[in-house]
């Protein structure tokens, strides 16, 4: 992707699981209001950065004021060469922050495993002490397929939707490939609506038409819950819970 980079974000997000008649509806109402993406559909690769307690998810799913997170992402699957993100993402009192740098597969690997980079901004700083103190590596592929929109009056407001939701716990790169298995049962898709500020009254108003209500959901949570814990149940005893 070329369009010019945005390193921070500040916004409310909601998510919400539509069938496919919900989507289908929602789709033939929002339109008069939205356009699609600058690049509207394409997949969504991520590599989970956590401790090897699993702290930070564990931590997450306990749905504290403050909560946080690291990955690296891509936008489809990454040749040596290309860019990839490497995003610290924190959530204070329902507002997303995202901050984040752009780098070589190859930079941002060198980087999380604690060696120095040219790059001295403040956002690589703050990676920089997030590792030093959390010691993550990475810990689960999460991939999803993506259709994009964004608002017409309010081109910050953005709509989009999740399809194919996998993961896998190995080949634990970007560069992989993007195969995995199921995160969920069932054809629902994910929307995530993301707002800089009040909600429109035309989607409000779509919303509550054809009954759509917000969720609490997060990918890797529920890999971690549904895939990743049953499969490590000897971990996660409950000295070690307490001990982190």
């Amino acid at each position: 992707m070329n369009k010019a980079i945005q390193t921070s974000f500040e916004r409310i997000e909601k998510k919400y699981f539509l069938t496919p008649q919900q989507a289908e509806r929602f789709q033939a109402g929002f339109r008069a209001y939205v356009k699609p993406d600058d690049y509207p559909t394409y997949t969504l690769c991520n590599v989970y950065y956590d401790t090897d307690d699993f702290r930070l998810i564990r931590a997450s799913l306990e749905k504290p004021v403050y909560k946080e997170k690291l990955r690296v992402r891509s936008y489809g699957v990454p040749a040596q060469e290309d860019k990839v993100f490497v995003e610290l993402k924190k959530k204070f009192d329902g507002i997303v922050y995202k901050r984040r740098i752009t780098a070589t597969p190859f930079q941002a690997d060198s980087l999380l495993n604690g060696q120095k980079t040219q790059q001295r901004d403040q956002i690589t700083r703050e990676i920089e002490y997030f590792q030093r103190f959390y010691q993550t590596k990475p810990k689960v592929f999460i991939a999803y397929d993506r259709e994009a929109y964004q608002g017409l009056e309010d081109p910050e407001l953005r709509i989009t939707f999740d399809t194919n939701l996998r993961y896998r716990l190995d080949a634990l790169s970007l560069s992989a490939g993007d195969h995995g298995a199921p995160i969920l049962d069932g054809d629902l898709t994910l929307m995530e609506i993301k707002i800089p500020g009040v909600c429109p009254l035309w989607l409000s108003r779509l919303l509550n038409e054809l009954q759509i209500f917000p969720t609490s959901f997060s990918k890797y949570g529920t890999c971690y819950q549904q895939h990743i814990l049953k499969n490590n149940q000897t971990i996660f005893t409950k000295e070690a819970r307490y001990s982190a």
